[in-house]
């Protein structure tokens, strides 16, 4: 669909399963090469790597913890080795439990923190870096949530997280606007991926959440996918700073739906 897209490079931390399976799988039928970044998941590293060759692309799967700097700038020269450069930067790792703030420990606290915000911190440096050495016109998608906007209770570590991203974002962008690097996050709403699966399977979550999305529907990751392809686009050339949200209207104040309040 964006021919400009094919043969640049791209690096997806947390690619191993869900959205950032979806990405790499997306990146593939542009004919991109990716670098998948993975923490704990080979066996689901290895499978994105056979999608997105499936998909007319080329890849390689690379373990990294990206709360590490060393680990994060590791990627950068994995993508450098073994693909020629870097182009894109898709910060999408994130985790997230479930815990009343009273007794949210400041090791769960530190943990969620470590990989949502710092980890998104530490890609975007290694990407800006590399993009400013070489003179790169490079784009950077942070992964957000629709929980940088909407409160989550017993989720506070998590909430804060994606406020800081969604800063964070619309700092570095206005920082680098100068030199023509792209930095923008997307905000999904409820997804159907594995972190999902389990809430999803009852039908009573299921009935809830959807009742909170006005269109109805759980959204897919692939849905996701293609906003990142046209976010790193050239048809969103003079797009930055920005969270585009995926999110089937779950933003838009749905208990207002109908003219009720």
């Amino acid at each position: 669909m964006y021919k400009e897209l094919t043969g640049k490079v791209a690096v997806i931390t947390g690619g191993s399963k869900g959205i950032g399976t979806a990405i790499a799988k997306r990146f593939g039928e542009e004919k991109m090469s990716v670098v998948i970044n993975y923490h704990t998941d080979r066996v689901g590293a290895e499978k994105a790597v056979a999608e997105i060759v499936k998909a007319g692309g080329k890849a390689v799967a690379v373990q990294a913890d990206i709360s590490s700097e060393e680990d994060a700038d590791s990627l950068v020269n994995t993508a450098v080795k073994s693909f020629g450069g870097l182009d894109v930067w898709v910060n999408n790792a994130g985790m997230e439990n479930s815990h009343p703030t009273k007794d949210l420990s400041l090791e769960d606290w530190n943990r969620v923190i470590g990989v949502n915000l710092t980890g998104v911190f530490l890609g975007t440096k290694a990407a800006l870096n590399y993009f400013t050495e070489h003179g790169k016109k490079g784009n950077i998608i942070n992964m957000s949530s629709v929980h940088e906007r909407i409160p989550w209770p017993n989720f506070a570590h998590y909430a804060a997280s994606k406020g800081g991203v969604k800063l964070f974002t619309e700092t570095v962008a206005m920082e680098y606007a100068p030199q023509n690097i792209r930095v923008n996050a997307i905000g999904p709403g409820a997804i159907n991926t594995p972190i999902n699966a389990k809430k999803f399977s009852d039908p009573e979550q299921l009935k809830t959440t959807t009742g909170m999305v006005p269109m109805q529907r759980i959204g897919e990751p692939s849905e996701v996918a293609d906003a990142a392809a046209f976010l790193v686009s050239d048809q969103a050339s003079y797009i930055t700073g920005v969270t585009l949200f995926v999110d089937g209207g779950m933003t838009l104040y749905p208990s207002f739906q109908g003219g009720r309040g």
